[in-house]
């Protein structure tokens, strides 16, 4: 049993057959990726030096990523990255500890699911950043504040997709378990959560890129040690080239602890169909 949201939430495997344009060599993977950042880069500088957009708001790619480079030599820059970081691993990880467990069991049992549903629905899509008054007034402006923001806004999703991953087990295998006597805590160790793993592993990728969202939005309002308060100080000094350097470093903070996440999920789920049809 799978509702709509899980089918939205969750990726199962590829969709369509990998198809080849005939009578062209097909560029390989990376080459097509990287292709398409270099265009963007190009047309960006290009867009800076010939005066379509003002240096002033928006400064070359050449100009921030030798500031970035500069930057890499700065102890402070190497703070606020940990500090971002920090947040986002504490915050994820009280995700996880709270909503696998949670969601695994609203899962499982019929009547939990039928009596907490509508307050999860009614909870998960309150803004985190409401929440920032409330974390301030009970958490003050340091990392508990920032981990309450990135937990809340984390949970959900996981939650979400342990959940679903849960109602999803083959009811065969359950009623074989059952008719050989397994105990409970058992079969939910061998049968349920085998099947729930590449839900929770898409679950948490997707919250690893919100959590980063959150802890810098954190910084940027609360003023909590990271990349976003450096931002915040960088736009206010009017240091324009070192706000898009370090806006830069956030994008490629997402992008690489995106990319690790789904490393590890291809690796610790080769078995599972969807990842046996991509590698094939």
């Amino acid at each position: 049993m799978r509702s709509d949201d899980a089918l939205s939430e969750t990726r199962t495997g590829p969709t369509a057959g990998k198809r080849r344009p005939s009578g062209r060599p097909a560029l390989p993977g990376w080459a097509q990726t990287w292709s398409g950042v270099l265009g963007v880069i190009v047309l960006a500088e290009l867009a800076v030096r010939t005066g379509i957009v003002s240096s002033d708001h928006f400064p070359a790619v050449s100009t921030i990523l030798s500031t970035l480079v500069h930057r890499l030599q700065d102890p402070l820059y190497w703070n606020a990255v940990a500090g971002t970081l920090q947040g986002w691993a504490v915050g994820l990880a009280v995700a996880t500890v709270i909503a696998v467990p949670l969601g695994m069991a609203i899962g499982f049992s019929e009547l939990m699911y039928r009596a907490l549903r509508p307050v999860i629905e009614f909870l998960r899509p309150v803004p985190s950043v409401a929440l920032i008054p409330l974390s301030i007034l009970i958490y003050g402006t340091g990392l508990a504040g920032k981990v309450f923001l990135v937990a809340f806004a984390c949970t959900w999703p996981v939650l979400i997709q342990s959940l679903y991953g849960a109602r999803d087990v083959d009811p065969v295998q359950l009623d074989t378990a059952r008719s050989y006597r397994i105990p409970q805590a058992r079969r939910v160790l061998r049968v349920v959560l085998p099947s729930t793993v590449p839900y929770i592993a898409t679950g948490l990728r997707i919250a690893s890129a919100t959590a980063l969202i959150l802890a810098v939005t954190a910084e940027l309002i609360v003023g909590s040690t990271g990349l976003g308060r450096t931002i915040s100080e960088a736009r206010q000094g009017g240091n324009v080239e070192v706000m898009y350097a370090l806006i830069t470093t956030t994008g490629l903070l997402g992008w690489g602890l995106n990319s690790l996440f789904a490393l590890v999920e291809r690796r610790a789920l080769h078995w599972h169909p969807s990842h046996r049809e991509t590698q094939a």
